[in-house]
């Protein structure tokens, strides 16, 4: 490994698949093999000694009655060291909830970390109009939401950069045409041209494929910070309709988030 690569930081391929394998357990609650080699998109073989090695490190369990994986109480050991965004998601709460009994659909704040998007706050529980309640710690692929695609779009360059090349080592097809849009296809200028990202048909939820969102930046000082994200059914609105609906609501929640981020007493 030369001196370029060591600064690049490449990443350990089986850590990461394993970090892979385990989010996709976590997200899903309940998996088969089949379902977490494909929700991780890790190969057959790879996921099932994978998934061997995190049964013996206690992290997940097989159900006694079916042939299906999931996580136990352990996981929850790996979240400790994290102190949270404590400011922002008491500056977002408010809004989010005030928007969601606006409009009925569900907001999500979502924050950055390493290759993927982490739920910080959400408004699914206070509405019907969802599949599933998503809690706080909830990670999704960085190029396969809408949130990640708004953060990556108004990231500093050289992080944006940092982003991308480290996900240049993983080796699934959607990542791989998702990196060249971001890289050559213009798909981040556009981002920052529409001040939004939309994504049909969200396949990293805990109900692939039912959902579309829309995502806008929350900003602080300049400095991106987050992102807000409305999930739909795909079956009710079309994202152009929703697009007409929803973002200028969705825009002004972020709007007012930030001025209260900047007004906010410092934290002693």
């Amino acid at each position: 490994m030369d001196a370029k690569d060591q600064d690049r930081g490449i990443p350990i391929r089986s850590i990461s698949r394993a970090i892979s394998v385990l989010q996709a357990i976590n997200r899903g609650g309940s998996l088969t093999m089949m379902e977490i080699a494909q929700a991780s998109a890790v190969p057959y073989p790879t996921a099932c000694r994978i998934v061997q090695t995190l049964q013996h490190e206690g992290l997940i369990e097989r159900e006694s009655s079916r042939k299906r994986y999931q996580p136990t109480a352990l996981v929850q050991t790996l979240a400790h060291g994290f102190q949270g965004h404590g400011a922002l998601v008491n500056a977002t709460r408010p809004h989010i909830a005030k928007l969601t009994r606006d409009i009925g659909w569900p907001i999500s704040l979502t924050t950055h970390v390493g290759a993927s998007m982490v739920i910080r706050d959400s408004t699914h529980s206070q509405t019907s109009l969802t599949f599933n309640t998503y809690f706080p710690g909830y990670a999704m692929p960085i190029l396969a939401c809408a949130a990640g695609l708004v953060y990556l779009a108004f990231a500093p360059t050289e992080e944006r950069d940092t982003v991308l090349d480290s996900l240049s080592y993983l080796e699934d097809e959607e990542t791989r045409h998702m990196l060249q849009l971001a890289r050559e296809g213009g798909l981040l200028d556009a981002v920052r041209s529409s001040g939004h990202a939309a994504r049909g048909f969200n396949r990293f939820t805990q109900n692939p494929g039912k959902t579309s969102s829309i995502a806008v930046p929350v900003f602080e000082n300049g400095v991106i910070v987050g992102a807000l994200t409305v999930a739909f059914f795909s079956s009710t609105i079309q994202i152009r309709d929703a697009i007409k609906q929803f973002l200028p609501k969705l825009q002004a929640c972020s709007a007012a988030i930030t001025v209260d981020l900047e007004n906010a007493e410092p934290v002693r």
